[in-house]
């Protein structure tokens, strides 16, 4: 099938496209019976430079009749042009208020099946139970004499490891969510603590959170991960029974877990004080040890160590984000003019919402807060996001798939970036700024970190080629478009979800348990045009249009892991927009 469209659906109100890898100048909207219920011209964008298409669209966003439809276009016409000689099908979809609902469901309990440290059981887990794994005693790496209690939390990605500041961004990811949109959030997903009385989605954080308690030494520092000395086979998770380590503190740790230890115990005074007491008691102990230790102290694998690094260059957005989260939750002085600091020094992206770069959660921290605030750190912020938003609009605006990803985007975990694009357009929304980035979009440039070295500074080379009009909704809908099937390859990428979704993750349990479909919900990192891994560059042509540089393989680690922080701004972005559905 090469008519491409969002395999789940639409909902009723907003934009529905097919994008279609060629020329054509008609489309119907087809129902189960066969019948025709909508018709339309096709306008041709042009070349999309990511996929390497000519690309058309079909827009049938006028069309809001609840049931499950089809697009059929026409290919090649009669050389009088009058009939159409052969045709394309889309895969089916639902148009409705429920078009979602399986995949909220399916991207929130992913993590359930990512659980380490306990059974999961045909009660919760249906088909994908197995044994706890992981309950043997941690050495730290520095002294194998020395030993911690360190079980729970989530097993990272296609790996079982657990790492603090990739932990930290799926947990602001989640928490975020729950906090500007808990609406979103009234439904359970079958866990264990389904029914006590708080949110599934805070449930299931916590659970996370246990066990970042346990990372904190007691001087306040965070140990950075754990982890065996490498990677497990392709086992169950109860079959890795290697040694297990805590490797050494860092600062981009400590400050993670401060910050993420604050935003918690803000939402969790709601529901449970003594948890929140302690999360918020963490957070301030992290702080002080960042206080008392102001050097930058990165984290690199120790020789002997092969799993996952997370190691980064700098801490100044992690201490910032630290702080912008204790001020919201205290409103101590103290936190304030740390953060103001930080942010004037300018040595951060502002608006990064990844594991790496965390300032925007700092933005969304203040911007949020109870707490008196600075009439110009206020401002300034709201101009962060404006440009970060406007930028985004262009390349959406410069894709013919509406994906604001730039060619050379296209790198390991491609669809986190396309998601927290979706983050993005939601922040802007959430703040009233939709307007003022669509005036910003009309003239913004191309920033400096998006050039290629030696380019010089010039605006995007045609401008867009035709204002779509699109609301923030609009763009943010068009990035979960793309996840769910609206791209080059046709590719829904997340496992259950969708006619034509991607079977094979890279996640050991999924291919060691002998089950020929995946546990539902599992957000694929999905194009990558650096074929990063041996698999890749065997199934992939070199020279392969970046949108294209994809194959369903489970041994290609850089093109088909998982990971939790892949997950949660798809859970962002859905709970955006279910949200906004709810309230029209």
């Amino acid at each position: 099938m090469s008519v491409f469209v969002n395999q789940l659906g639409y909902l009723k109100q907003g934009e529905k496209r097919a994008v279609l890898p060629f020329e054509c100048k008609q489309f119907w909207l087809v129902n189960e019976s066969g019948e025709v219920c909508h018709e339309g011209e096709t306008n041709f964008f042009g070349y999309d430079k990511a996929s390497g298409d000519q690309v058309t669209v079909a827009d049938f966003s006028e069309f809001n009749l609840p049931g499950r439809y089809r697009v059929k276009a026409a290919r090649e016409w009669s050389e009088e042009g009058q009939e159409t000689v052969a045709v394309e099908y889309s895969p089916w979809f639902v148009i409705g208020e429920q078009a979602y609902d399986k995949l909220e469901h399916d991207l929130l309990k992913a993590y359930y099946f990512l659980r380490c440290g306990t059974d999961l059981t045909e009660e919760y887990a249906g088909p994908y139970v197995h044994k706890a794994c992981h309950m043997g005693k941690a050495q730290l790496w520095e002294d194998h004499a020395t030993e911690l209690e360190a079980t729970g939390g989530w097993h990272d990605a296609g790996d079982y490891g657990r790492y603090i500041t990739a932990g930290a961004c799926a947990l602001a990811h989640l928490l975020y969510a729950y906090r500007m949109y808990p609406e979103s959030f009234e439904k359970g997903v079958n866990i264990p603590e389904s029914g006590n009385g708080v949110p599934d989605v805070l449930n299931e954080c916590r659970y996370e959170l246990e066990w970042f308690l346990k990372m904190q030494r007691a001087d306040g520092g965070v140990y950075h991960k754990l982890t065996t000395a490498h990677h497990a086979p392709f086992v169950m998770p109860e079959e890795d029974v290697a040694q297990l380590y805590v490797l050494p503190v860092s600062s981009m740790a400590t400050a993670d877990f401060s910050a993420v230890c604050a935003l918690a115990a803000g939402i969790y005074c709601n529901f449970d004080e003594e948890f929140s007491g302690r999360l918020g008691k963490a957070a301030k102990k992290a702080y002080q040890w960042l206080k008392a230790n102001p050097e930058f102290l990165g984290f690199r694998n120790p020789e002997g160590c092969g799993t996952g690094e997370y190691g980064e260059w700098s801490d100044f957005s992690n201490r910032f984000w630290a702080a912008a989260e204790l001020y919201s939750l205290t409103g101590e002085k103290e936190y304030h003019e740390d953060l103001e600091g930080l942010f004037s020094e300018g040595k951060f992206p502002i608006m990064a919402l990844g594991y790496a770069e965390v300032g925007g959660f700092g933005v969304l921290a203040y911007l949020l807060s109870k707490q008196g605030k600075s009439l110009n750190l206020m401002s300034r912020f709201f101009g962060e996001i404006v440009k970060a938003a406007a930028q985004r609009v262009r390349i959406s605006e410069e894709s013919g798939y509406g994906v604001s990803m730039l060619e050379w985007e296209y790198g390991w975990g491609s669809n986190m970036g396309v998601m927290q694009h979706g983050m993005i357009f939601a922040i802007a929304d959430y703040f009233g700024l939709g307007a003022k980035v669509k005036a910003a979009a009309k003239t913004i440039g191309m920033p400096q970190r998006w050039r290629r070295p030696g380019e010089p500074e010039i605006p995007y080379e045609q401008g867009p080629r035709e204002e779509r009009g699109w609301s923030m909704r609009d763009h943010a809908a068009a990035q979960l478009d793309y996840l769910l099937g609206c791209n080059a390859l046709g590719v829904s990428y997340v496992t259950g979800n969708g006619e034509n979704a991607y079977h094979y993750p890279h996640l050991r349990p999924a291919h060691a348990d002998g089950i020929e479909e995946s546990m539902p919900g599992m957000v694929s990192g999905g194009p990558n045009r650096h074929r990063q891994d041996q698999k890749a560059r065997e199934v992939i042509p070199e020279g392969t249009p970046a949108m294209k540089c994809f194959a369903d393989e489970y041994e290609s680690y850089s093109l088909n892991e998982i990971t939790i922080y892949w997950n949660s701004p798809a859970v962002f972005t859905l709970a955006y927009l279910l949200s906004r559905k709810r309230e029209a």
